[in-house]
């Protein structure tokens, strides 16, 4: 999973947009939801398609989002799509339909799939449902997850309860996830002399080990973060970006990383935020804010004096 890359082969901007995927043309909508049409069909289900989801005859509903981000994403285009689209439907009945994990997996197999997972608010449904979850920054929710080997499940309140303390559950999930491997990392440099570093992986996980940078940065970069912390963005769930914060280059980093952050979160599969944060002792500030179709940098008082403090210590 490369950080630069030529996109698909696309219709015109200046063509009709979909109504609810604007990064599809009318047209490609259309083929997108035909092919859902023809995957469900193929597994023997009759589905009705709707904008954002489609139902079947017992009022299932499927939502389309990620998988329409996926397909539009894909360097191949169009042709890749109907594959794409078979299996991911595939998988999504296979789970709904087979037994479920927590009927059938013992406590100490549920325990080894479990992970903390950080995702946006706004992708949580409106009950209370995840409110167990902590908020590691404005916008986004810690939840529980088992990885499973088709599907990640988030785990509601109730479906904890049976497991036990939330608390103890959660150590063992981070534990989980300061154990997975490095699948990718690549060092994005500019022309200014600034740098950070974007973890990369097909993992659902990958973003989610900003919970866990103390032991990343220093199992990637074999030295630790000082106290004045990090940046960090979250665009999707298969990237996470850090620049550790030790001189004046925070600054032409800042920049670059709102840049990164805003484009990567854009029509993303599994989108997490498009914003930077300044990370520090495991809390997130927001630093970066969208601004219609471009984004502004917002500086808190705090940060403002550690950006003198680095300034005038090159002096």
């Amino acid at each position: 999973m490369g950080l630069f890359r030529r996109g698909p082969k696309r219709d015109s901007r200046d063509l009709a947009r979909d109504g609810e995927f604007s990064f599809f043309s009318e047209r490609e909508g259309g083929v997108f939801r035909s092919q859902v049409r023809q995957a469900f069909a193929e597994q023997g289900l009759e589905v009705t398609a709707y904008a954002g989801v489609v139902t079947d005859s017992s009022g299932r509903q499927f939502g389309l989002g990620n998988l329409a981000a996926v397909c539009h994403r894909d360097r191949r285009g169009e042709r890749a799509w109907p594959g794409l689209i078979r299996d991911h439907v595939g998988k999504v009945l296979r789970t709904m339909d087979g037994p479920q994990p927590l009927e059938v997996l013992s406590a100490d197999e549920i325990r080894a799939c479990l992970y903390p997972r950080v995702v946006a608010q706004e992708t949580l449904p409106a009950s209370d449902a995840f409110r167990y979850g902590r908020e590691p920054a404005p916008g986004l929710r810690e939840v529980l997850a088992l990885d499973l080997p088709e599907a990640v499940q988030m785990l509601s309140e109730d479906s904890l309860s049976d497991l036990g303390n939330v608390a103890e559950l959660r150590i063992r999930a981070m534990n989980n996830l300061r154990a997975l491997p490095v699948e990718g990392h690549e060092t994005v440099r500019r022309g200014d002399g600034s740098a950070f570093e974007v973890l990369l992986g097909d993992s659902f996980f990958t973003a989610s080990r900003v919970l866990v940078l103390e032991d990343l940065v220093q199992r990637l970069m074999g030295t630790g973060l000082t106290p004045d912390g990090a940046l960090v963005a979250m665009p999707f769930r298969h990237q996470l970006a850090f620049h550790r914060i030790q001189d004046a280059q925070v600054i032409p980093a800042l920049q670059a990383m709102a840049q990164f952050a805003a484009a990567g979160h854009e029509d993303a599969a599994g989108a997490i935020s498009p914003r930077v944060f300044w990370w520090r002792r495991g809390m997130m500030t927001p630093l970066s804010e969208p601004d219609g179709d471009g984004l502004r940098v917002v500086v808190d008082g705090e940060f403002q004096e550690l950006l003198e403090r680095l300034v005038q210590g090159e002096t």
